[in-house]
């Protein structure tokens, strides 16, 4: 069971890495096809958390879903990091990423084991219309956050927030 709440967000400064991919990719088992699985193994496996200067939260994951072509249904940017206090100061190896201000249906699981609980939540979202979300989805900026709920993968706790026009 996922619980809904309404929740409006000051504006948010990231660093990270990214990389351009779209829903039918996320699937894939295959480390060379499926792009974020590349990425975020690229991310814990290098150490970059520990490189970004100026974290507000360390240890606080986003994965951010950002530059929509279109839809759930067009190419995206994935986008995973932590929130910083400045930009002063990034290293060429990561990019920024601001999200403006914005309301958001925010979504919470029950504690269960990854990649599960959050492909679970997704697919559920995505079945969603604007009434069950709270209104129509704004296509800016939907992200995932992971925090110290999340260091046990067997019984992983996240919150996912959709951004809705109002």
């Amino acid at each position: 069971m996922t619980k809904k709440t309404m929740a409006m967000l000051t504006e948010l400064k990231l660093v990270g890495i990214t990389t351009r991919t779209n829903n039918t990719q996320i699937f894939e088992t295959d480390p060379s096809t499926n792009k974020i699985a590349a990425t975020v193994q690229k991310y814990f496996h290098n150490g970059l958390a520990e490189k970004i200067h100026d974290r507000k939260n360390p240890g606080t994951t986003f994965c951010v879903y950002t530059n929509y072509a279109s839809d759930v249904n067009g190419d995206y940017t994935y986008f995973i990091g932590e929130e910083v206090i400045s930009f002063d100061n990034i290293d060429k190896e990561f990019e920024t990423l601001t999200i403006p201000v914005q309301n958001y249906a925010k979504f919470t699981n029950q504690p269960g084991p990854m990649p599960t609980v959050c492909i679970d939540m997704w697919q559920n979202i995505w079945k969603m219309n604007a009434s069950d979300l709270g209104g129509e989805r704004a296509y800016i900026a939907d992200f995932e956050v992971y925090d110290e709920r999340s260091s046990d993968h067997n019984n992983v706790t996240l919150d996912i927030y959709i951004g809705i026009r109002k």
